[in-house]
């Protein structure tokens, strides 16, 4: 018998492989032989699971998305090339504070520095993850830390932020780093919004990073230069700012499709190719997978998802556990799960489903146990 785990983080409780982890334990004392494999979509986790599949973790100090020094990460595969940088570890939304000022002037510059440092270390090809993002700049501060140069009407360096873009009059691209000609640049991302408007990346996202109505209307003012300057200077379509994903990141999407000419995928289909899920899944007697909430964004291209019909193409059925779920019984079914199981269901409140989630889901694991695996030992 064999059972792969390969869960997404708890948010605000556990990182992918603690869930993993907590989950494994009961089975490998009941006898079954577990492999565990901890998954992302994008967004944070998503340099853990390339590391635990084998990628080196290479620690860099950049600007975070507020200006000061911080110390970021991205995972490196010196054998092919490959470097996964993770957004949220250089410009993510957890390095700020999610106030309206924090949203004017958050950065996406440390993304850049970590690009430009895979680039000088050997990568031919950027796999840019950009979930949990702080910034609605356009990926203008990821773009200046490439090389590029963006003035205002007195040709004066422009500040970093998104609201800076308003006064932005011209662009210089130049200058960008010399081996992203020779690099080919995949953009993990999930959603499928264009840049700008009802649906764009201010109106939809700002807000949840802090900003209020006011900012919101100059973030999206701000793109909207942005956008019309790379059109004037050759770098970008009249029509890219509407291409799905331009608007992923505060806009950063736009600025990988655009200048860094990338191929946007879904991020849980990149991490379950990092991580070479289908081969360490063929022959499995089960696959548990699972995240903190399973609600109806879940449904679209969220981790569980991604890994249960990354399973049914091999045959092996897939059981979910989340902290709590939203899913009635037949979006359960539909979305490619046998059964579920939550946390909420054993705590006794939720702060206990938060605080001691590692030992619920150890209960939960001995449930799947007789539930599923009892008959087939």
């Amino acid at each position: 018998m064999h059972v792969v785990i390969a869960p997404d983080k708890f948010k605000g409780s556990l990182n992918a492989s603690q869930v993993a982890e907590h989950l494994a334990q009961p089975m490998r004392g009941a006898g079954i032989q577990v492999s565990t494999i901890p998954m992302a979509d994008g967004g944070e986790g998503t340099v853990e699971a390339a590391v635990s599949a084998g990628f080196r973790r290479v620690s860099h100090h950049v600007t975070g998305p507020l200006g000061n020094q911080i110390e970021a990460a991205y995972a490196w595969d010196p054998h092919g090339g490959r470097a996964v940088i993770e957004m949220a570890l250089a410009s993510g939304l957890m390095l700020t504070e999610g106030t309206d000022d924090h949203a004017k002037r958050a950065t996406s510059r440390g993304t850049g520095e970590l690009i430009a440092h895979a680039l000088d270390a050997g990568a031919t090809h950027i796999i840019l993850g950009v979930g949990g993002s702080a910034c609605t700049d356009g990926g203008a501060g990821m773009l200046q830390a490439l090389g590029a140069q963006v003035y205002d009407a007195s040709s004066r360096p422009l500040p970093d932020g998104g609201t800076a873009l308003q006064q932005a009059a011209g662009v210089d691209l130049s200058h960008l780093h010399p081996k992203l000609s020779s690099a080919t640049v995949t953009l993990a991302a999930d959603v499928d919004n264009p840049l700008l408007g009802p649906r764009g990346a201010a109106k939809v996202y700002a807000p949840q990073k802090g900003a209020l109505p006011d900012t919101v209307q100059q973030l999206e003012a701000g793109l909207t230069r942005w956008a019309g300057l790379l059109v004037e200077a050759g770098w970008a379509s009249p029509e890219a700012a509407t291409d799905p994903g331009a608007g992923a990141a505060g806009g950063v999407g736009y600025a990988a499709l655009t200048v860094l000419a990338a191929r946007r995928r879904p991020g849980v289909d990149v991490v379950l190719e990092l991580t070479h899920f289908l081969e360490r899944a063929r022959g499995a007697s089960l696959v548990i997978t699972g995240e903190g909430s399973l609600d109806s964004q879940s449904l679209h291209g969220k981790t569980p998802i991604g890994v249960a019909r990354a399973a049914a193409q091999i045959g092996v059925e897939t059981v979910a556990v989340a902290g709590q779920s939203k899913l009635s019984h037949q979006q359960v079914r539909d979305a490619g799960f046998i059964d579920l199981y939550q946390i909420v269901d054993l705590a006794p409140n939720t702060h206990s489903a938060m605080t001691q989630a590692g030992a619920w889901l150890s209960e939960l694991a001995q449930a799947i146990i007789t539930d599923h695996l009892q008959e087939t030992r």
